[in-house]
């Protein structure tokens, strides 16, 4: 990926489109905005590729980094709507069941106080700073406590059958 070959930006789009889709329709639920926020994220990777680093990452976790960032930028861009958590957290269809359930699963396995952290900061777009001061924590345990619920649910994926 780092030369810009085109192939292998087709390959990107190939495994992972459906992929992005279903993380951008879980966060946005506006298909116009998902639609853009994922063609900018691939023209981001192409633009960026000389920076893929795969001794830091997988092309799979670099790209959907890509993503999420674009994804949280534009809900930060968008004018404030108040929404419930249910709201957010509504089930959405996606085009491979194996892996939403797989997430889903892996997401429900944490303890509450881990899950509502990666729900907020994940699925709302809340950063560290604005997570701390919504559940009263320190910066500092906000960080720990994602960075414990990321690499339970890592291994929780891991575990799973078929993974």
């Amino acid at each position: 990926m780092t030369e810009r070959r085109e192939e292998a930006l087709q390959e990107l789009h190939r495994r992972y489109a459906r992929l992005l889709f279903a993380l951008g329709r879980r966060m946005l639920h506006q298909h116009e905005d998902v639609e853009s926020c994922v063609q900018d994220a691939f023209f981001n990777a192409w633009r960026h590729a000389g920076r893929f680093d795969p001794a830091r990452a997988s092309a799979k976790t670099w790209l959907v980094s890509i993503a999420h960032h674009r994804f949280l930028q534009e809900l930060r861009d968008r004018p404030d709507t108040p929404l419930e958590l249910e709201d957010w957290d509504a089930p959405t269809r996606s085009p491979d069941p194996t892996d939403r359930l797989m997430a889903q699963r892996a997401v429900d396995g944490l303890e509450p106080h881990h899950r509502e952290l990666v729900e907020l900061a994940y699925y709302r777009g809340f950063t560290h700073s604005e997570l701390a001061i919504l559940t009263g924590l320190p910066v500092g345990t906000v960080k720990s406590r994602l960075r414990s619920a990321l690499d339970r649910m890592r291994a929780a994926l891991t575990r799973a059958p078929g993974a």
